[in-house]
């Protein structure tokens, strides 16, 4: 269990005012999240328009070409009626994965793209020889979003937001502030959503699933108002906030060990891509716990992700 830190409160009140404005409610509706989460106000900076040629140009930098990468099939335009959800689909990796994002305008587009590129990239980076089982399945999802929450977290750095937008070292530090915060309310979210889902199921045989505690979880981990009612439209198949927080977990993992070893620059080094695409190259055959092994990490450290959130 990833503890609480007291950094949250002070930051979410601080985004909260600025995203939402100072006449909000003190605990704002759920239905407000796409707004936080997209950091809309920031649009001005992010647009769309410059969405694909920035998340290019930075996988470009960790080595990776994506529209030369064998196998990935890029739908990145920005057509009438195209969905505007970021997905991955791997057909057949490594030889068919396709990769799909529509800009809407954003900070969140830029993170959007560059967590489903970690997807791809890890698909379509796998070895063609494994069997089917290691090129498509996996034990869990909690692997592959392993490198879409380490590609995602640029957005935290703010040198990537000075390097690609001219924002001065203050701007780019609010910014990236502003990134980290997205990603530490959604991980507090799913932290309470995988306790709740945990008494559902445990009370289950005698009760037969009830809203109890959903609210009240949701509501006190992110200061965001979550009606009793959502409680099972919002439940995933397969406990996949559980392989969430355990991506998250091994992300933070990564990001220490790519510290130590490339630098504080890490995300703009082709020394990273060299190392992913050692790691892409096992497909799905390997645990997230060996992934730890491997970086020199206890699958269950999560001082890496716990110094992360404090320092959000």
């Amino acid at each position: 269990r990833v503890e609480s830190t007291p950094a949250f409160t002070p930051q979410r009140e601080r985004w909260l005012d600025r995203l939402l404005g100072p006449e909000r409610e003190a605990t704002p509706a759920h239905a407000h999240m796409a707004w936080i989460r997209r950091l809309s106000p920031l649009e001005a900076t992010y647009t769309k328009e410059r969405s694909v040629p920035v998340c290019l140009a930075t996988l470009a930098a960790l080595g990776f070409d994506l529209e030369a990468e064998q196998g990935i099939r890029p739908d990145l335009e920005d057509r009438p009626q195209k969905s505007p959800r970021a997905c991955v689909i791997a057909a057949d990796p490594p030889r068919v994965v396709h990769l799909i994002t529509r800009a809407q305008g954003g900070l969140h587009d830029y993170e959007a793209f560059l967590h489903e590129a970690g997807h791809a990239l890890h698909y379509a980076g796998c070895d063609p020889a494994l069997p089917l089982a290691f090129r498509r399945l996996a034990r869990d999802h909690a692997l592959t979003e392993i490198y879409s929450f380490l590609l995602d977290s640029i957005s935290g750095e703010p040198g990537w937001h000075a390097e690609h937008f001219g924002l001065s070292v203050e701007e780019a530090r609010e910014n990236a502030d502003a990134a980290r915060f997205s990603n530490t309310i959604l991980f507090r979210r799913y932290s309470a959503k995988l306790g709740y889902e945990m008494d559902f199921w445990k009370r289950f045989p005698t009760d037969g699933g009830t809203a109890d505690g959903y609210e009240e979880r949701l509501t006190a981990a992110t200061g965001v108002r979550y009606p009793a009612a959502n409680h099972l439209a919002d439940m995933d198949a397969g406990f996949y906030s559980a392989d969430y927080l355990r991506a998250w977990i091994r992300s933070a993992q990564l990001r220490a060990h790519l510290r130590r070893e490339v630098g504080d620059d890490w995300w703009r080094r082709p020394e990273t891509g060299a190392l992913l695409r050692g790691l892409f190259r096992e497909g799905t055959r390997p645990t997230t716990e060996q992934v730890a092994e491997r970086i020199g990490f206890d699958p269950l450290d999560t001082a890496p992700l716990v110094a992360e959130l404090d320092a959000a």
